[in-house]
């Protein structure tokens, strides 16, 4: 049987539904496990029903517990679950050759990340070969207009759709961080013109990194996901922005031919 979605805005939402799913969002979105109280004032849900719920995904998997047992934090089933996700995207899979032979070429950081809301998410990635790198981690967010990946995407897109799709008050994660309309809109037009995207200490301090749109495979559709490079800033030389241009633009070379071929490169 199949499900009709011509009709879903007619559905209503169900409300249990909405809140197990604000407390995985919010458990994942925290660095440490959070407790009743907390959790309760942050989602604006009643205690006793948070509990509830609590109680119900512990149960399952989905979330644990400290040792008090007050406290909570995202289960072994959600790594399942996110793991799922990615090993059977298509995207990903057929960027994996490329991210391999990527960081084989220039030995820093490379990332496979993906448009969602105003952030973009970290899909796949491999580590710099030199002791001093940059964190990052699969499944991280960070907002769309304070990074390399973020940007390559956002140029896509008309200004119109850009002032829609983020927040009016654009966060600022370092001090190099655009947060105004005016600066934002310049430096898109200049990712456009050059073809690619740079993040100039705009996400974490000492850290640059360059990035490109892959195409979508959809005709007409703008482009969800990029390929970016991180670079410490002491290994910053003034042919390392050429080189990461020029090897960035081969691995989007690389992807449209295996999307046309139908297979992984």
């Amino acid at each position: 049987m199949s499900l009709d979605h011509s009709r879903d805005d007619a559905v209503p939402l169900v409300k249990s539904a909405s809140r197990t799913l604000e407390v995985l969002e919010a458990l994942a979105g925290s660095e440490r496990k959070q407790g009743l109280p907390e959790l309760s004032k942050r989602l604006s849900i009643p205690k006793s029903s948070l509990h509830g719920i609590l109680k119900t995904m512990v149960h399952r998997g989905w979330v644990e517990t400290d040792e008090s047992g007050l406290r909570f934090g995202l289960g072994v089933h959600a790594v399942f679950v996110g793991t799922a996700y990615i090993d059977r995207d298509d995207v990903v899979a057929r960027a994996q050759s490329i991210l391999d032979w990527l960081s084989d070429e220039i030995g820093e950081t490379v990332h496979l990340g993906r448009s969602d809301g105003a952030d973009v998410v970290y899909l796949a990635k491999r580590d710099s070969t030199y002791p001093l790198r940059l964190y990052s981690a699969i499944g991280r967010r960070l907002p769309l207009h304070a990074t390399a990946l973020g940007k390559a995407l956002l140029a896509g897109r008309s200004p119109e759709t850009v002032r829609e799709l983020l927040p009016a008050e654009l966060v600022r994660l370092t001090p190099n961080t655009i947060t105004r309309w005016g600066e934002l809109e310049a430096d898109l037009e200049q990712t456009r013109q050059r073809g690619y995207a740079v993040d100039d200490e705009e996400n974490s301090v000492g850290i640059h990194c360059f990035a490109i749109a892959l195409p979508n495979p959809r005709p007409g559709r703008v482009p969800t996901d990029a390929i970016s490079i991180s670079v410490p800033h002491v290994r910053l030389v003034t042919e390392t922005e050429a080189r990461c241009a020029e090897l960035l633009a081969e691995a989007r070379a690389r992807y449209a031919h295996s999307e046309r071929l139908g297979h992984v490169y």
